[in-house]
């Protein structure tokens, strides 16, 4: 039966398309989810932070060639150019400054810096930004309150008992998240061959606190020479 045959053909042919484009379609789906919770969206330009006024108005500077590099140390916070102020409990944060003649350029890369703490002989080199992503918080961020939660506990309903174990802590939500990350992200020193000033931040992890540092040293060496400037703890 030449027709019947002719018909069969036909309709295992409209299957097997049927079959491609829903396929494709999740391939597409699945390469436009490029970020998950818990991690930073794809990487953008650091634009940096607005350069001071001079290399004064940091805590210290020196002179490299005929560049001057300026930096100052705010421990586990970081102050945006939003205005907020964020923390991070794992890593030390430097905002640095390169400043030249008018129409001066320089290679900038984080890489350049390293930080010794209280005169330790190997110094802590930086790290990168997506490393050090997950561990951004926000000091004054609320979690929404739960009506339903809070109704039970005026009731006197689904109390806690003395052996149940701790509430988990709420969680930011992933919307949120990325864009206190985001924030960070264009407050990193940029990267590459820039024209001056020029100001961002570099990150360095440690997980101690502050009070108990004696000395700081930024390290750099790179494009512009060597130097090393004290910073207040």
């Amino acid at each position: 039966m030449p027709g019947y045959a002719s018909l069969k053909a036909e309709m295992q042919l409209s299957s097997v398309l049927k079959s491609s484009v829903w396929i494709g379609a999740l391939c597409l789906c699945a390469h436009g989810q490029t970020t998950t919770p818990g991690t930073v969206a794809a990487p953008g330009e650091s634009k940096g932070l607005p350069p001071r006024i001079s290399p004064a108005e940091y805590q210290a500077h020196a002179q490299v060639g005929a560049f001057t590099i300026a930096a100052e140390f705010t421990g586990h916070s970081i102050a945006t150019p939003q205005g907020n102020t964020l923390a991070t409990e794992d890593y030390l944060v430097v905002e640095t400054g390169f400043f030249g003649a008018d129409g001066a350029r320089l290679k900038m890369s984080a890489e350049d810096f390293s930080l010794r703490i209280n005169g330790k002989k190997v110094p802590l080199p930086s790290q990168p930004f997506l490393r050090m992503a997950s561990s951004l918080k926000d000091p004054e961020w609320e979690p929404p309150v739960d009506k339903k939660s809070k109704s039970s506990l005026n009731t006197g309903g689904g109390g806690q008992g003395q052996n149940d174990p701790p509430p988990t802590p709420p969680k930011m939500p992933f919307a949120e998240r990325r864009a206190m990350e985001q924030r960070v992200q264009k407050a990193l020193l940029p990267e590459g061959d820039r024209a001056l000033p020029v100001a961002g931040l570099i990150f360095f992890q440690y997980g101690g606190k502050t009070k108990g540092m004696r000395s700081l040293e930024l390290i750099y060496d790179g494009p512009a020479g060597k130097a090393t400037l004290k910073l207040q703890p």
